[in-house]
């Protein structure tokens, strides 16, 4: 089904497979008739030349990059444009778009969601942007719609900005780094590895685009095989694909934690171009006839059946044919993994008394957003659920077409009215069903859902207050099956069914009449629209010689994700607050986090406002004895000394791209994080552009304990010199020394780091 290489690969004619051992010579001399240069046919990939084209450093091993263009929703665009006018910003200088499809409802708070959008609003008419109301689109259909290009590269300030089956490579990354492109300046990155995905056979019939990018998530995530590289799709079995197909998989690359994906480009990409009105945007994209990979992922199209991904990761995939035949004993499992999630928590999770006379029963079904709202999706859905209907029990469908184009054609081919007379209810262009902001199940629910993570809490319930839902990701297939079958887990294979496969017609009367198009039209005068939850970055201070930090939070999960930080749902009504979000960090995963960190803050408070010792003191009492442990083998003046807390976390930063997921931290007077790794390339960015200290710590046995102090000595100039390991030592401890390490950082962010956060960056570049 799913194959990984143990080794590099070469592609010969993008169908000649040659592993990189010790007959690779011989075997690419009989095949090409002579032996290339592996480092010549590393420059045959799709992403190397598209990464070549947009790298301004002049060298290909350290890449300075600038998009063509950027896109930004409505819980990350206040943030950002906040940041860059802190920092100097003038108009936009790219075509920048700001959607706002995740805080649409405005239910949460008053005029706060709303206020955002006239913000966005305003801000696109003086800096010259373009302005997508409220429920016309997610984020990623717009872009897929109106944005993407072949050859074309494109940062999105959400992990989920992937559209490289259009043949456009997109990286989502956090706020921070589209400041950088607002601001003229580059994306610094070594130059990531490419891993090819070679796609054999056809798709069976019931089998969608969800259970192929599972049943990949599953072979890859947990082994980091693609981690921080480049996806390459290349294989015969693309041409098998519709453009909605290969989006599907494409979208859900964002969960193998790879940090672009780019693919082969036909004529079926250059008709979603022509469907799409901008055939001029259309690039024939494929390796060179001899290109090297320094993996790839086999994937045998025809062998994949329904796939669900169970609580709580989407990695924790198993076909529906095998949860069905070993239905308690995979339920078992999944409790037990769940422990590691809810190991803080005193509630029982289960799902074992969901099975009724020897079948899982589901509460919800959700199809949606950049994954599942997509054309092809509904329509096949719609075909299974003709004629029938979802029942009057507890199970309930919901269906939300990714834009008001496509919502449009589903009502013009009847699809619409089809699903509608099944009981399910049709909803218009939002994100909520995705981040706990919509279609919350009940208490002890589980969802299946065609959308993009399952992780815990992410389907809006909140632990803390006694509550716990789930929710297992599936195709929109599936899930039609399973609302046919009244919401007893079905396989989509298991439906008799014709899929009728209508013709897409893109009616962009839509956009015309409704979005605001200021791009290369910036109105200066124009005034910005500020609600009153709006607010500025708190004044960040800079990096000291020395630095005091407090351990307030110790998490071994194997990994903790961005939701786990900072959660989603209703909390996202609050990103356009720093002080008011913050008070949200850690909340389901350790609560006691946010008083802890304010405690020490109060120190730091304290010493930033020139205050002497004895106030610094008083503030946090229990530095006093920390100083004088220190001064028993250093010198370090309260006066002189960052004075803050630290998280530890094994595995860090899986998932969202969100950037407050660091700044939280930093708004509470966080100074850094250790990690043994950290879990994405955006989350160790996000907390470098917010002037945190990305530690590594490798060994398993810590030398320190959540309450512990840590005096990390000579910092400033260790980063400045560039040294690879810090000297920190565990003050509680007989102030024990251990090593800490940095890991690969550029000039600028060494230079952020000292400065203390970008806006600092930039505003000391901007004085005379």
């Amino acid at each position: 089904m799913v194959k990984l290489y143990g080794s590099g690969v070469y592609l010969v004619n993008g169908t000649k497979i040659i592993e990189d051992n010790a007959e690779a010579a011989e075997a690419l001399k009989a095949e090409c008739g002579s032996t290339p240069v592996k480092e010549e046919a590393v420059k045959g990939t799709m992403a190397y030349k598209i990464l070549e084209k947009h790298n301004t450093s002049g060298d290909m091993s350290n890449l300075n990059i600038k998009f063509d263009k950027l896109t930004s929703h409505d819980i990350t665009f206040v943030g950002i444009i906040q940041t860059a006018r802190a920092s100097g910003l003038e108009k936009f200088p790219v075509p920048y778009v700001l959607t706002n499809c995740h805080n649409s409802l405005c239910a949460v708070g008053g005029t706060i969601n709303e206020d955002d959008h006239m913000f966005g609003l305003s801000c696109a008419k003086k800096y010259g942007g373009m302005y997508v109301p409220p429920h016309q689109a997610v984020i990623h259909q717009f872009a897929r719609e109106m944005l993407a290009g072949g050859g074309a590269m494109l940062l999105g300030s959400d992990s989920h900005t992937r559209y490289g089956a259009l043949g456009t490579m997109a990286i989502g990354e956090g706020g921070p780094e589209l400041v950088k492109q607002l601001l003229g300046r580059t994306y610094d990155i070594a130059m990531p590895g490419v891993v090819a995905v070679y796609l054999a056979g056809k798709p069976q019939k019931g089998v969608g685009p969800q259970d192929i990018a599972l049943a990949i998530i599953g072979a890859v995530f947990a082994n980091g095989y693609v981690n921080n590289k480049v996806m390459e799709f290349v294989g015969d079995g693309i041409a098998n694909l519709s453009a909605d197909y290969r989006i599907g998989i494409d979208v859900m690359t964002t969960e193998t934690t790879c940090l672009s994906s780019i693919w082969v480009t036909d004529s079926e990409i250059k008709d979603f171009y022509e469907i799409h009105k901008r055939p001029s945007d259309y690039k024939e994209l494929k390796p060179d006839n001899i290109a090297y990979y320094d993996g790839m992922v086999y994937v045998d199209l025809s062998k994949i059946k329904p796939m669900v991904a169970m609580p709580f990761h989407p990695s924790n995939v198993y076909t529906i044919d095998e949860l069905n035949a070993n239905l308690m004993d995979i339920l078992d499992d999944v409790e037990k993994k769940a422990l590691v999630s809810l190991d803080n928590n005193k509630i029982k999770f289960t799902l074992k008394d969901k099975v009724h006379n020897g079948k899982l029963y589901v509460e919800q079904g959700v199809i949606a957003g950049c994954a599942g709202g997509g054309f092809e999706n509904i329509c096949d859905a719609a075909d299974i659920l003709r004629g029938k209907n979802i029942g009057a029990g507890e199970f309930s469908l919901s269906v939300y077409p990714s834009s008001q184009p496509v919502f449009m054609e589903l009502i013009k081919n009847g699809v619409i009215a089809d699903i509608m007379a099944t009981g399910a209810t049709v909803r218009s262009a939002f994100c909520g069903p995705c981040f706990g902001a919509g279609d919350v199940p009940p208490n002890n629910g589980l969802s299946i859902r065609h959308s993009t993570r399952n992780f815990p809490n992410r389907e809006g319930s909140k632990v803390t207050n006694g509550q716990i839902a789930s929710v297992a990701l599936m195709d929109a297939r599936s899930i039609a099956a399973t609302a046919a079958n009244k919401g007893y887990l079905t396989s989509a294979m298991d439906i008799d069914v014709n899929f009728n496969k209508p013709k897409y017609f893109f009616d962009s009367t839509i956009y015309e009449n409704r979005v605001y198009n200021g791009i290369g039209n910036p109105k200066p005068d124009t005034e910005i629209k500020f609600g009153p939850n709006i607010k500025d970055w708190p004044v960040m201070s800079a990096l000291t010689d020395n630095m005091v930090l407090k351990v307030v939070s110790e998490i071994h999960d194997p990994v903790t994700t961005t939701d786990e930080l900072i959660p989603s749902g209703e909390t996202s009504s609050f990103r356009s607050n720093p002080l008011g979000l913050a008070e949200f960090t850690l909340s389901r995963k350790d609560p006691a986090y946010v008083g802890r960190a304010k405690a020490v803050q109060l120190a730091e408070k304290a010493r930033t406002e020139g205050k002497p010792a004895k106030d610094i003191f008083a503030a946090c009492p229990e530095t006093e004895e920390v100083f004088k442990q220190v001064n028993s083998k250093f010198e370090a003046k309260p006066e002189e000394t960052q004075i803050g807390s630290l998280i530890y976390a094994v595995k860090p930063g899986d998932g969202s791209a969100r950037e407050q997921a660091a700044s939280c931290q930093k708004v509470l007077g966080g100074f850094a994080n250790i990690a043994k790794e950290y879990a994405t390339k955006r989350y160790r960015s996000n907390l470098i552009n917010w002037g945190m200290l990305p530690f590594l710590f490798e060994e398993e046995k810590l030398p320190f304990k959540n309450g512990d102090y840590i005096f990390i000595k000579d910092i400033k100039n260790t980063i400045i010199n560039k040294e690879d390991v810090i000297k920190a030592y565990v003050v509680n401890n007989g102030m024990e020394e251990f090593d800490l390490k940095l890991g690969r950082l550029t000039d600028s962010e060494r230079d952020i780091i000292v400065k203390g956060c970008l806006i600092n960056y930039y505003r000391a570049q901007m004085q005379p």
